[in-house]
């Protein structure tokens, strides 16, 4: 097994590395001065089984083309199986036609990596499932819902736990750790006007002296998640704590985060934030490295994954 990282989320490649007990593959990604992009693989990898680490988070653009040109190498340097483990997989909001003569940019995405030469997917909370069916070759979707309901035993009694889908399209997400937390569940009801702007309108359910946890998938300007945590709070909330995935916090979104009443903003490092988490006290990063380690090890060994669904 050889495990080959890109350059948008080292940290987490590394760790990884360090769960299965191998060392990172020695591969060369550079740009030219035209910021074309240029990968050399700089050992062996004839028949080897390859897992490429690369999330495709901001520049969204440029990781994804690097993903591609680092599987295309591996591809002509006879690879035996060539994994690509993509932890945030962007373009996932494009996935259906949202108007007339727009893309459906997921299913785009998901062609470009099987036509490079990836023989698998791994990736982590994708923004609508149904982009498992995008893909012809065996895809892996795994949850963080393991990882955050660790964190969330420790701090939370389940009687007095709301676990809250910030809008209806996540209710089967919220409703899967709600049952395993043993909390009840509600449900914001929103309107979105436009991308990146939106109005909660109601709160469906009771949530006055509760302790509430927003579940989602992915963060980017922080305007639904804060405006939902002061909803709760205006309903008589006693606290509310937000557990996303994928934290994208783009703009002033963590400035937004900082001043809204959320108690604390928790996320996974499947996107690499560096030097965001100074902006704001309330950021709190959680690991999926043992998550993404234990899936690529049983991947490479044959054995089931189907465990890795359960928590």
């Amino acid at each position: 097994m050889k495990i080959i990282t890109g350059t948008s989320n080292i940290p987490l490649a590394k760790e990884v590395a360090d769960y299965i007990d191998i060392p990172l593959a020695n591969a060369a990604i550079k740009r030219f001065a035209d910021d074309e992009v240029f990968v050399e693989i700089k050992e062996n990898i004839r028949g080897e089984d390859v897992f490429v680490i690369c999330s495709t988070s901001h520049p969204a653009n440029d990781n994804l083309v690097e993903l591609l040109v680092t599987i295309d190498a591996l591809k002509r340097a006879s690879a035996k199986r060539i994994t690509a483990v993509i932890p945030y997989y962007g373009y996932a909001r494009q996935d259906r036609k949202a108007g007339p003569r727009t893309p459906i940019s997921a299913k785009l995405v998901a062609n470009l990596i099987t036509t490079a030469g990836a023989d698998r997917v791994l990736t982590i909370d994708l923004h609508a499932e149904q982009i498992q069916g995008f893909f012809d070759i065996p895809t892996d979707n795994l949850f963080a819902g393991p990882v955050f309901a660790k964190e969330i035993n420790k701090k939370f009694d389940p009687k007095n736990l709301v676990a809250v889908s910030p809008d209806v399209g996540g209710v089967v997400r919220t409703r899967g750790i709600a049952n395993k937390l043993g909390a009840s569940i509600a449900i914001v009801d929103k309107r979105r006007s436009k991308p990146g702007e939106s109005e909660v309108m109601n709160i469906v359910g009771e949530v006055a002296g509760k302790d509430c946890i927003i579940l989602d998938d992915i963060i980017d300007s922080a305007g639904t998640i804060c405006n939902a945590a002061d909803k709760l709070i205006e309903n008589g909330a006693k606290s509310v704590a937000a557990y996303i995935t994928h934290g994208v916090l783009t703009g002033k979104a963590l400035e937004r985060v900082e001043k809204s009443g959320l108690s604390e903003l928790v996320v996974t490092n499947s996107i690499n934030i560096g030097p965001k988490t100074s902006e704001t006290s309330k950021l709190k990063v959680l690991s999926i490295a043992p998550l993404l380690g234990e899936a690529i090890k049983r991947i490479s060994e044959e054995s089931s994954v189907s465990s890795l669904f359960e928590f």
